[in-house]
């Protein structure tokens, strides 16, 4: 995944509770699959703080507007490498010899690279019972199948956002309900969507409800029948895409421009566009969506493993969370960051989907890394080399 230019937006409203946070004290396989066991793995407490902090992290992950007072009350100085894709990422734990992190404490993985790490042995397990918030967060990112695995969890759950229909509406009307819309040839020409071989499961999961015949049961898990089909709408879809977009400011000046006008891409987008007064809408069809979710994961060869607890004890506090939330457009896993939300912007709980009925969180397939192990016992499942050597076929 490519995310740089999504994650700093400069809410002006974002500073009138910037001074008002409050740190807590320093101190005190199964083939991706998740549990629901609470893992103890990890120390049994936190130390004291090493004094540093180095950090993988999609850019402004650790902004000082809310990692200043962080800095300060813990003694951990944070060192921070922006990456700008999942594979980067990937890469970076890796680089050095032997992966493990190297120097590095903490990686903020997304869902496409979460499960690469885990299996690669780059990542440890963690005790989420010294993330005291962490018995607050939405059920199903507690234990999610991209950072849990055989009941221990290789980090802990951050922000979150599910991946929108846009349309512009002076343009397209009626709007689509449906994601058939963006393999529809009367679009042929107007259509944006993200150049990232997990696009592939955004084809899978509609192929999933409209063809129930093939068996797709997960838009991540895919025998070679199933991935056959989905690469096939993808090469039929080639033909209509306008643009395949690297980082989403490229998808939105395309809406804004007018050179698309309809296409896969995220809330925060929606909500720059109508800013500035394109008339565009976004919709999530009735069956659903996929949907990204970060994690912030332990380096196996952490150097400073008590700053690392420290810093996720601290990021999903619900006053940090809401912060985050806002200057990114990304929405947190703590829904005791509503009034905090709302505080810093009236009624962005509700634009930013916090406050939905659990049931709202079941229609939302989340990333995760394809690997042979879908759960049968038969290892017959696309892994994600082939996803990504598909996808340069689909798109090249």
């Amino acid at each position: 995944m490519s995310r740089f230019s999504k994650r700093y937006l400069a809410w002006v409203a974002f500073g009138l509770l910037t001074g008002a946070l409050a740190v807590a004290a320093a101190g005190c396989g199964g083939g991706g699959k998740s549990s629901k066991s609470t893992s103890t793995s990890g120390p049994s407490s936190i130390g004291k703080g090493e004094g540093a902090l180095n950090l993988i992290e999609w850019p402004y992950y650790s902004d000082p507007k809310f990692a200043k007072k962080f800095e300060q009350q813990s003694g951990c100085k944070i060192h921070r490498k922006d990456a700008g894709s999942s594979n980067q990422m990937v890469s970076l734990m890796r680089t050095g010899g032997g992966g493990g992190g190297g120097q590095w404490d903490l990686v903020s993985a997304s869902g496409d690279a979460s499960l690469r790490l885990i299996r690669g042995g780059d990542v440890k397990p963690v005790n989420i019972n010294l993330i005291p918030s962490w018995n607050d967060f939405i059920p199903i990112f507690k234990s999610p199948a991209h950072n849990t695995v055989d009941g221990k969890h290789y980090g802990v759950s951050l922000q979150w956002g599910p991946n929108v229909l846009l349309y512009n509406t002076t343009k397209i009307k009626p709007g689509p309900t449906s994601w058939e819309a963006l393999y529809d040839p009367k679009y042929k020409g107007k259509i944006t969507i993200p150049n990232n071989p997990i696009q592939i499961a955004d084809a899978a999961f509609y192929l999933m409800h409209s063809q129930p015949d093939l068996g797709i049961k997960d838009p991540y898990e895919l025998n070679k029948k199933q991935f056959d089909a989905t690469i096939a709408l993808l090469k039929n879809q080639r033909k209509l895409v306008k643009l395949y977009w690297n980082y989403d400011t490229d998808g939105r000046a395309a809406f804004a421009n007018g050179d698309v006008s309809l296409g896969a891409i995220w809330p925060v987008d929606t909500l720059a566009l109508q800013a500035k007064g394109v008339p565009v809408k976004e919709v999530i069809p009735s069956v659903g969506a996929t949907g990204w979710a970060d994690t912030w994961m332990l380096a196996k060869k952490a150097p400073h493993p008590n700053c690392a607890y420290l810093w996720m004890k601290y990021v999903t506090q619900p006053q940090v969370e809401a912060q985050q939330a806002l200057i990114f457009g990304e929405t947190p896993v703590n829904p005791k960051a509503c009034p905090f939300m709302n505080k810093i912007e009236a009624g962005s709980c509700a634009k930013y989907h916090l406050n939905e009925p659990l049931n709202y969180y079941n229609t939302i397939k989340f990333w995760k890394t394809p690997i042979p192990d879908c759960g049968n016992g038969k290892n017959d499942c696309m892994n994600y080399n082939a996803w990504q050597t598909a996808w340069t076929q689909v798109t090249g």
